[in-house]
């Protein structure tokens, strides 16, 4: 039976190569398709399904670079490992204007981790996953303008923390590290039964590490919009906290899509690429604990 995960195995191979040999004109990389294809036994792969991938990433590729480019303006396509850069290629053309029929977006994108953990270096299925996901959840696809509009978008409700420690006369905040290098605030979805200030402090034990953080304040609630691949377009509201904790170690136990968590002086927030809708929460958040925390 014919393979389309071979498939993906060929065309990333004729990508990796035209990629390293700096050319990837559709005429070299079907060429590099062919070689590659030519050992494997017929009805192993499904050859139609491979050039017509690999000509439709090709025909995208500058739309897709534009995605990725914009999305994680501080990961430079020139800068991203030759086999993930080429494996994001596969999966946001399957994600963003492949079909979605036959191959729905949960399937592109385990596909593309799959590549990854097989291809790629010991971060490469992480890194997949977490750009591939937030790129898909925070843009959308370029084709949703043909798709009927939902006329309720889809709620989501999390909690999240701002959360502060002395230390020797100074504050410090605590911030995670998402896959575009973006830093932003501890949050998490509800689980059944959760009332949000439980929510805000699980978020705070997974993807911090502390478990000895307690509330002192609300601060509100930050509601944005986003596209989930199997939702559709999605309306997140999260309600965020001030906590106070002592300065520890900080270690990522649960976290979707975060790299880092990392304390910083209250002064070193600035210069720091920070979600700009966040700051204000920051900000009250640093208010509310120079009281509390110190």
């Amino acid at each position: 039976m014919a393979s389309r995960h071979l498939s993906r195995i060929s065309v990333l191979q004729a990508l990796f190569t035209s990629d390293m040999y700096g050319d990837l004109s559709l005429k070299h990389v079907l060429g590099s398709l062919e070689k590659n294809t030519s050992s494997i036994p017929q009805g192993d792969e499904d050859k139609p399904f491979s050039e017509k991938l690999l000509r439709g990433i090709i025909a995208k590729r500058d739309e897709i670079d534009d995605v990725i480019q914009k999305s994680a303006p501080q990961w430079p396509i020139s800068k991203i490992a030759s086999v993930d850069r080429n494996i994001l290629r596969i999966g946001l053309y399957e994600l963003l204007f492949g079909d979605g029929v036959s191959v729905p977006p949960k399937v592109a994108l385990n596909e593309a981790i799959e590549l990854a953990k097989t291809f790629g270096g010991d971060s490469s299925g992480r890194f997949i996953n977490g750009v591939l996901g937030a790129v898909y959840r925070e843009m959308g696809s370029p084709r949703k303008a043909e798709a009927p509009k939902q006329k309720t978008p889809h709620k989501e409700y999390l909690a999240g923390a701002v959360v502060c420690a002395s230390f020797e006369n100074e504050l410090y905040v605590a911030l995670v590290r998402d896959p575009f290098n973006k830093w932003t605030l501890p949050k998490t979805r509800y689980e059944k039964g959760e009332l949000s200030d439980q929510a805000a402090m699980r978020a705070v034990r997974e993807e911090l590490g502390l478990q000895d953080a307690s509330i002192t304040a609300p601060l509100g609630e930050h509601e944005y919009d986003a596209h989930d691949p199997t939702q559709g377009d999605v309306k997140r509201r999260v309600g965020y906290f001030a906590m106070c904790a002592k300065k520890q170690t900080l270690t990522i136990q649960k976290g979707e899509n975060i790299e880092e968590a990392k304390w910083f002086l209250q002064a070193e927030l600035e210069s720091l690429d920070i979600y700009e809708d966040l700051r204000g929460i920051i900000s009250s958040g640093i208010v509310v604990s120079k009281q509390a925390c110190t």
